[in-house]
């Protein structure tokens, strides 16, 4: 097997989930991004394993590491975007600031702050 096969699948997978997360304003996509990067680096790591005949599979027990932090990752981020849509209703990156600061911050600050100089 010639290791520019999966090296070059691996680069096009990981070139296709950067365009992604930069490109993409919605935050289901961009964890489907990150998940598409993750899997090229754990394509080029079992890839090498095989390639340089590692006796210990070093590759593929960090791949093994990588798909559980990877589910791991999905499963708190999935959580964060369900209970950001819910109190935003809105899972669009762009119009996100902060997840503490509602609408009605930005308006009433200068009042608050004219009140405590006051």
């Amino acid at each position: 097997m010639h290791l520019a096969y999966p090296a070059v699948l691996a680069a096009l997978l990981f070139c296709t989930g950067l365009y992604g997360v930069l490109a993409r304003r919605n935050a289901i996509l961009v964890l489907m991004s990150v998940e598409l990067m993750l899997n090229a680096v754990n394509l080029n790591l079992v890839a090498f394993d095989v390639w340089l005949r590692d006796t210990l599979h070093s590759g593929q027990a960090l791949t093994l590491f990588t798909i559980a932090i990877a589910a791991a990752e999905i499963g708190i981020g999935l959580s964060i975007v369900l209970m950001v849509y819910r109190n935003r209703g809105t899972s669009d990156i762009d119009r996100l600031r902060d997840t503490a600061e509602g609408p009605d911050d930005e308006a009433s600050a200068p009042a608050q702050k004219a009140e405590a100089a006051a």
